[in-house]
């Protein structure tokens, strides 16, 4: 999927899987098209789903920043923190009904912050505060009990429903995610269809698949809050402009959906490495022609540059040939 030169030596080979689907099936794979794998965070859009189509997110009054949120990864910036604040105060609740533990933000400015304001992190801070103020939002719309992380919560139940109905097969389980939250399995191939339904969204007019039209305009429309600023997410998006929403994960996953051409992408690699499917998502992405490999932060991920302690360029992380032709 992936290799890091040490020019001229090829040093280091990241495998994995990809996989381009349309909403009739699979259009073209590498790898294991059938891999079971936790999608991670490269499924919150899913996960947001029922907070859309049960009516909660109109009840709270939610905007398209609250929905951008709600399917971030974010970097724990002061445009993050603050957003989740204010959002959970509007529902009566606070940081302190978060069940996603705290985090070291990623932003090095509200990091910097915490270390000479000798503080410490909050919950708000955890790069899934959004999704979570999401799942709180949900919760209280539907009447259920403060622990909506619990795997038989209605919560987490609506999400489940929500994966298994957009990947068209029941999930054979889950792992606990590093916010506390159940993350379902699925094939990667069930995956990559389920972002081309998100692709295909605008073309419907049943209310999930309004709702994901919402989700992924959402998403296009404030990259910088799905993930932040120097992200992979946001600086694709951006590039894209509105063309794709695009949606890492831990461990090497990373989703991607194209509204134009009504495709979805999916990948994983093997090893977890983020900068193989930073590298492989962004080659993907300039052959379905939804990115141009001149724009600067595209081409900073095609051919990402490895430095030595000089600041001297003495390699590159590249996609693998075929993903590029």
């Amino acid at each position: 999927m992936a290799e890091a030169t040490r020019d001229p030596f090829v040093e280091s080979r990241h495998l994995g899987a990809a996989v381009i689907a349309g909403p009739e099936g699979v259009r073209h794979a590498w790898g294991d098209p059938e891999r079971v794998i936790l999608p991670r965070s490269a499924v919150k859009m899913i996960q947001a789903l029922p907070l859309v189509v049960s009516g909660a997110a109109d009840a709270a009054g939610l905007g398209p920043e609250h929905l951008a949120l709600a399917c971030a990864s974010h970097q724990g910036a002061e445009m993050h923190t603050r957003r989740v604040a204010d959002w959970l105060a509007a529902l009566g609740l606070s940081e302190a009904d978060l069940r996603c533990g705290p985090q070291w933000p990623a932003d090095r400015a509200a990091r910097d912050a915490l270390i000479r304001a000798e503080a410490a992190p909050s919950q708000l801070h955890n790069n899934c505060s959004g999704k979570h103020a999401g799942m709180l939002t949900l919760a209280r719309h539907l009447g259920a009990g403060p622990e909506y992380h619990l795997p038989d919560h209605p919560v987490q139940v609506a999400c489940r429903e929500a994966f298994e109905a957009v990947t068209g097969a029941p999930s054979p389980g889950y792992g606990i995610d590093g916010c506390a939250l159940p993350n379902f399995a699925g094939r990667l191939d069930r995956i990559a269809q389920a972002m081309a339904w998100f692709a295909t969204a605008q073309t419907r007019d049943d209310a999930e698949s309004r709702a994901a039209a919402r989700l992924v305009a959402a998403m296009t429309a404030h990259p910088e809050l799905v993930a932040g600023e120097g992200r992979a997410c946001t600086d694709l998006m951006r590039a894209g402009g509105g063309r794709v929403a695009v949606k890492t994960g831990a461990e090497g996953v990373f989703t991607a959906i194209l509204p134009e051409a009504g495709l979805g992408v999916a990948l994983k690699i093997a090893d977890g490495a983020t900068r193989a499917a930073d590298c492989a998502v962004t080659a993907l992405l300039v052959r379905l022609g939804a990115l141009s490999a001149e724009d600067p932060a595209v081409a900073a991920r095609l051919e990402a540059p490895i430095r030595n302690r000089r600041g001297d360029t003495v390699g590159h992380i590249r996609p693998a040939p075929d993903l590029r032709a």
